[in-house]
This record gives structure tokens, C-alpha cells and sequence, in this order.
């Protein structure tokens, strides 16, 4: 296995590949961009949830040797739960790739509620929609739609490429948040979405080839909460990395990619990785965006 910034040394087409677009938090780091990930397979992106800047970041990433993430070719997308940093860029996901010629509706698949919110961002753009088909542009009338699939733990989506099993992971007061497992190319890939540690991805992953996770170090609230209560919120929404190492033992993945991290109180990525190695002894990687990983 190996992590590369795109552009350094992509692997040769047709590997199975983890391109972190966006490794952030809410938190609006220039260098972070929203939570976004993309597994390549087959010469297809799948996109993994839709942070600020997705499509600019895919755009990156292609212009320094990712093919399959050429902006007008993303058409497939998972949201793991529907936290506004996981889907602020999702208008942007079903816009851009359209007024750049895009023909095909973007496929969505995601919790409860995602089918409600593609449809109301259509109706907010309808103005822009209209303009665009019958004005001057001239654009397609198929490629702004949203074929979208609220959708259940278990087998969601499976083609030639890849097969995609939802799971149910515990996200504090959300009702439903999802982790995924891709099995692609004999490669098995899983991401667990924001969570406290939950036994469903250690069953998802049981010695999986990736496991893409979040985690937090340090206490100091970064934002107006009393210390009491962001004790409360981390321990019912996040993992501390010192959780995910316990929790990686257990999981047995050839390789942990931290991701959506929280470094507070002057921690920073190698500390991170070094409280998960407190219990887990395979390789760690504290990835940038447009990192790019080859199970």
C-alpha cells in the first residue's frame, strides 16, 4: 500500500484508488477542504460524501493524473449523513458537472432525507436551471437531475466495479448515519462516516484493506461550549484516536487513513497518529487533501 499527493506519482490506471478530496471539518481550513473522498474503480469515481469544494478539488485532482475525476464525469455519489460540512457541496456536485456537460442525472444515494434535500436544491436553482436550458447556453435537459435513493443498512449499490454495503453508525443525536464498505477488484475499503466507535464498522471491516475513519485529539473546545458539555458532544458524535486505535485492533485493517480530524489544544497529525498506535500496530497515514492511497 501506498499515499501519494496526486500529481507526485499517481499508480498506473486501472488500480483501485482512495483520493482524499477533502480531509476538513467544519472548521474552514484553507489547506482542508470539507469532508469528500473519491474510490476509483474501473475508470469510475464514486464520490463519498459532498464537502465544500468537492468538485474543485476532483477537478485537482484530475489535472494531476486522476482520469476518472474529470469534473463533467461525476455521476455517482454516497452521503454518510446529512451534517451541512458532508453536504454543502452536493449543489455543487449536481450543478457544476451539468453546466460543464455532464448528460446523465447524478446517482445519490444517502440516509433518510437525501432524496428531500436533492429536490428542494433543484427547486432553489430553478431560476439558474431554466436560464441555463433556455437561454443562450443551451445546456442539456437530463444532466442537472437527481436520480436519488434514500437508503437502508445492507446492499446498496453494486455494478462492474464495485459492490457498496451500507451500515448503520452512531452519530449523537442523528437518527440515521451510514458507513460504507467498497469491495472492488478483490480490494475491500471501508469508511466509517462521523461516529463514536460503533461495532458495525469492526464487522465491516474485519480485516479489511482500508479503514478510513475520523478522529479526535485534545479537549479544548474550539467553539462556545462549556468544557462539560463538549465532553458530552465528543463522546456522543466523534472518535478520539486513541478510541480508533482500540478500536482498529479489534477491526484488524491493513492500513488506517485518518480523516475528518479534530487536532485541538496544539495536537496535531502526528500526535494523532501516534495515540491510534498506542493499540494498533499497522501503518497509519494523517493524509492531505488530494492525497491519493493504493490499497
Amino acid at each position: 500500500m501506498s499515499a501519494v499527493h496526486a500529481g507526485a506519482q499517481v499508480p498506473a490506471p486501472g488500480a483501485v484508488l482512495i483520493v482524499m478530496l477533502g480531509t476538513g471539518t467544519p472548521q474552514p481550513s484553507p489547506d482542508r477542504q470539507g469532508p469528500s473522498l473519491a474510490i476509483v474503480s474501473g475508470g469510475r469515481a464514486y464520490i463519498v460524501d459532498a464537502g465544500a469544494g468537492v468538485v474543485r478539488r476532483a477537478s485537482a485532482a484530475f489535472l494531476e493524473g486522476v482520469p476518472a475525476l474529470r469534473p463533467n464525469q461525476l455521476d455517482i455519489a454516497f452521503l454518510t449523513h446529512l451534517h451541512s460540512d458532508h453536504t454543502i457541496g452536493l449543489p455543487d456536485l449536481i450543478l457544476t458537472p451539468w453546466v460543464l456537460g455532464r448528460s446523465r442525472p447524478l446517482e445519490l444515494y444517502g440516509p433518510s432525507g437525501s432524496r428531500a434535500m436533492a429536490d428542494h436544491l433543484l427547486q432553489a436553482y430553478a431560476q439558474d436551471i431554466d436560464v441555463r436550458i433556455h437561454g443562450l447556453e443551451h445546456a442539456n435537459t437530463t444532466g442537472y437531475r437527481v436520480s436519488a435513493h434514500d437508503i437502508a443498512p445492507g446492499l446498496v449499490y453494486q455494478d462492474a466495479n464495485v459492490k457498496v454495503i451500507a451500515f448503520a453508525v452512531q452519530h449523537g443525536s442523528w437518527k440515521e448515519a451510514l458507513g460504507y464498505r467498497f469491495e472492488a477488484m478483490g480490494k475491500v475499503i471501508v469508511i466509517s462516516g462521523d461516529t463514536r466507535p460503533s461495532a458495525n464498522v469492526i464487522k465491516a471491516c474485519n480485516g479489511c484493506d482500508v479503514l478510513i475513519h475520523e478522529a479526535y485529539s485534545g479537549y479544548t473546545p474550539p467553539v462556545p461550549l462549556d468544557t462539560a458539555r463538549w465532553h458530552a458532544y465528543l463522546a456522543a458524535f466523534h472518535t478520539s484516536a486513541e478510541q480508533l486505535g482500540e478500536l482498529a485492533q479489534r477491526a484488524r485493517p491493513k492500513m488506517v487513513v485518518l480523516t475528518h480530524t479534530m487536532p485541538f489544544a496544539g495536537s496535531n497529525g502526528a500526535q494523532l497518529v501516534a495515540e491510534v498506535k498506542q493499540h494498533y500496530r499497522g501503518p497509519v497515514i494523517w493524509p492531505r487533501d488530494l492525497d491519493v492511497i493504493a490499497p
